[in-house]
């Protein structure tokens, strides 16, 4: 069980690209899956880092570090879905009621700007916010052993 902790970071960030991207699809571009999978990310950022590092500060360090380069995953992967969907805000004869998102908001083109402000930077904020999160916990159920 301790061998995947070791195995290279590169192979590691690869794993969790393919992985990422397939919970973004099965979410139909709303990382909502995504984020979620901040949780099993932080618990494996912590248990890797503790076989390899003793001091805290770098452990600590390297969850933020880490957990940014994930979350910057996820932001370049919902640019890519849904950045094409922002020259609607040019498009005068642009229809935001029959687009498909959720009326958030009163009117259609504020709902449609707060539903792409969510998906491409509010989303991957929380998926980071979700990974320190197991991390911390996870570094303090292993200080309590």
């Amino acid at each position: 069980m301790n061998d995947i902790f070791k195995i290279n970071t590169k192979l590691a960030f690869a794993a969790y690209v393919i992985l990422d991207t397939l919970f973004a699809g099965i979410g139909m571009g709303v990382p909502f899956f995504c984020i979620l999978f901040g949780f099993p990310v932080g618990w494996y950022l912590a248990k890797r880092l503790t076989f390899s590092k003793i001091d805290l500060n770098d452990i600590l360090r390297d969850i933020l570090k880490y957990a940014i380069f994930t979350s910057l995953f996820t932001v370049i992967l919902m640019l890519v879905i849904w950045g094409p969907v922002i020259t609607m805000l040019s498009d005068p004869t642009a229809n935001f009621v029959n687009f498909g998102i959720p009326m958030i908001l009163f009117d259609p083109k504020m709902s449609f700007i707060g539903w792409i402000i969510l998906m491409i930077i509010i989303s991957p904020f929380l998926q980071l916010l979700t990974t320190i999160f197991a991390s911390h916990v996870t570094l303090w159920r292993l200080s309590k052993k």
